[in-house]
């Protein structure tokens, strides 16, 4: 069966201040807030939709920090749905200095399986620029005990913030690796309208990432992780019309993560000297290979490689191999 979530978003919950970038009813689109019904019918709608199995995942908010009986409300409704079957588990996602033995004793009990900590960077000064109100040793602390439990953990970082530079986010990623996650998610910096970084960028305190400034420093991000055996959930925002209606400026692109994995790959061709090539690759990745509007192939060309593309199922998707001819 494939693999999908029931995303239920409750924004801005619990959330004890306001980050530097957040305006969480912009990001997912939602403006009222989820009941357990909500949460049941969303299994039910989803479950109507053959060859899926799922997991239930609670995103938007600080989960863990928001009224505890609103939250036993969600997370009883969410587990009666659990099976085991087509329904796995329920992830959710929250600060890392909301995370105690209490609370993962209540995740533990209502089923829970996988935890997200909104992490962001492990740097502290661009944790308090950006009105965090947290530090990294708070993200340390959280990550070793979700793991000592036994949950699945995931990690969320951000690219792009206020005072971060390449070389602090190069440093998150090295520690974000220490803590051995099983998953991570990277969302470079969107600047919104009505946020604090909207304010700086106004005000030319702060100059955001680019597309393409986000994307080159993800090229280097997406193998650190993938060589330690994490696996990179996520790459930039889920498409959105409110963000493109509330955004102000900064990183986003529907098919950023495509943008991504089409750099990835260029480089991996460019690594070696121009010349003949065959390039064996999986057909889901053979646009990707290319670029958009096959702008790799032609800049490939035009650097000196003479390239053969081999379309083949003997390659696996996240693979390409390539010959010289």
């Amino acid at each position: 069966m494939k693999k999908g979530n029931i995303s239920i978003f409750v924004p801005h919950l619990g959330c004890p201040q306001q980050c530097s970038f957040c305006n969480q009813k912009t990001i997912t689109g939602k403006q009222s807030q989820p009941s357990a019904e909500d949460v049941k019918s969303a299994v039910a709608t989803a479950l109507k939709r053959k060859g899926y199995e799922y997991e239930i995942a609670f995103f938007g908010g600080s989960f863990t920090a928001i009224d505890r009986k609103y939250m036993l409300s969600l997370l009883t409704a969410a587990a009666e749905c659990v099976d085991g079957d087509r329904v796995k588990g329920i992830r959710i996602s929250t600060r890392p200095d909301f995370i105690d033995g209490e609370i993962l004793d209540i995740l533990k009990k209502n089923k829970v399986t996988s935890i997200e900590l909104g992490a962001q960077s492990m740097d502290d000064e661009v944790l308090k620029a950006n009105l965090r109100g947290h530090t990294s040793a708070d993200v340390e602390n959280a990550a070793r005990l979700i793991k000592e439990y036994g949950f699945e953990l995931g990690l969320q970082m951000m690219t792009g913030l206020y005072l971060d530079t390449d070389e602090k986010a190069l440093k998150t990623a090295e520690k974000l690796i220490a803590l051995e996650p099983d998953t991570v998610r990277i969302y470079p910096t969107v600047v919104l309208k009505g946020t604090y970084l909207a304010e700086l960028f106004d005000k030319e305190i702060y100059s955001p990432q680019t597309v393409d400034d986000a994307a080159a420093l993800c090229t280097k991000l997406l193998p650190m992780f993938e060589g330690a055996g994490i696996k990179v959930i996520r790459l930039g925002l889920h498409a959105s019309d409110e963000i493109k209606r509330n955004m102000v400026a900064g990183a986003y692109h529907e098919a950023f993560g495509e943008i991504v994995q089409s750099r990835f790959m260029l480089n991996r061709v460019l690594a070696y000297p121009p010349g003949n090539y065959e390039i064996k690759v999986n057909p889901k990745s053979i646009s990707k290979l290319k670029g958009n509007q096959k702008r790799n192939a032609y800049f490939l060309m035009e650097q000196g490689y003479n390239i053969k593309y081999t379309v083949t199922d003997k390659v696996a998707v996240d693979k390409m191999k390539i010959v010289r001819r």
